[in-house]
């Protein structure tokens, strides 16, 4: 790892840690809200950015996680195994899910996965006996540890903050690893992954289900910060808005989940100021970033450092070619 990564994650966790200092519950909530959707966000990169496959049920997987954690929390079963239960869940569900759904690729997984977006959510919205229908769950408790409550905002949003450090530790510790080298050889060119022995099916659709079970600890950090629930709260729009995320902030970047959950969450915020027409700002500010780099900020920026570097000339060449 070179000084410049070192000193600029050093800088990030410092910003983490103070961005709170002096601010209201509200803007603390903000930025809980973009910490959890940068975990799911990173989850989705793992899918459409290593291995180029597109997902739209990441919302759903961030319900089950979310009700998951929900009903056991309120049951009286401490965080920590509701969420491990929320995680082993939607893994498996994104094992089932995956398996079948993997035989079409690209545009068709959309669809499928689409289609089990809208059956998620109808589940959520009709059996009521199990989670409440369109009222949802109203009460979800937040995690107790020992002396450390975090009922407050504050104290949840450093909470939020060390689960969001150990889920990018362990996603970058994984696309270090063989797995990640596998992933990214996947996604750039899978015949040729498959010729030297990859079994490109195994591998997709074990990061299809690592992404869908990082939806769910998302949607198991959710439940208690809002403390309520309800359908509503996770359907299409949701997904696409994580895909927005993914898209934004560069596909296939470690940094582009995360600084694209910051423009989708925090921007708007930012923009508020300017009444009625934040909206209209923000959506221009996407198609202009869209329309200029297909690659999201973080392709931009490579490509800006890239142009303004010297090339350096072949010192064979410097006196022209020579027979």
């Amino acid at each position: 790892m070179t000084a410049f990564r070192i000193l600029f994650l050093l800088a990030f966790g410092l910003a983490l840690i103070f961005a709170p200092m002096g601010q209201g519950s509200y803007i603390i909530y903000t930025l809980c809200s973009w910490l959890i959707f940068s975990i799911a966000a990173m989850g989705l990169n793992l899918t459409l950015g290593y291995a180029g496959q597109i997902s739209l049920a990441q919302a759903a997987f961030m319900g089950i996680g979310a009700y998951t954690t929900a009903l056991l929390t309120m049951a009286g079963v401490h965080w920590i195994a509701a969420v491990g239960c929320s995680i082993s869940a939607t893994f498996v569900i994104g094992l089932a899910l995956g398996y079948p759904a993997l035989r079409v690729q690209h545009h068709f997984l959309a669809f499928v996965t689409l289609a089990f977006n809208a059956l998620v959510f109808l589940v959520l919205r009709n059996e009521d006996w199990l989670t409440g229908g369109s009222l949802g769950l109203v009460g979800i408790p937040r995690p107790v540890f020992g002396a450390f409550d975090t009922m407050k905002q504050l104290p949840f949003y450093y909470f939020t903050v060390i689960c969001f450090m150990v889920t990018a530790g362990a996603m970058a510790w994984m696309l270090h690893s063989p797995w990640g080298r596998a992933f990214k050889a996947l996604r750039e060119n899978p015949i040729r992954a498959n010729s030297l022995g990859l079994n490109t099916t195994r591998m997709t659709l074990l990061a299809f289900a690592i992404g869908s079970s990082m939806a769910g600890l998302a949607g198991a950090l959710q439940a208690p910060l809002v403390q309520f629930i309800e359908p509503g709260s996770f359907t299409l729009i949701l997904s696409l808005k994580i895909l927005l995320m993914v898209i934004v902030g560069g596909s296939g970047y470690f940094f582009g989940p995360i600084l694209g959950a910051g423009l989708v969450v925090l921007l708007p915020e930012m923009l508020r100021f300017t009444d009625g027409y934040y909206l209209i700002i923000y959506a221009l500010l996407v198609l202009v970033v869209m329309i200029f780099s297909p690659q999201g900020l973080l392709g931009l920026g490579r490509k800006l450092v890239t142009a303004m570097k010297p090339r350096k000339e072949r010192g064979d060449l410097k006196q022209g070619a020579q027979l």
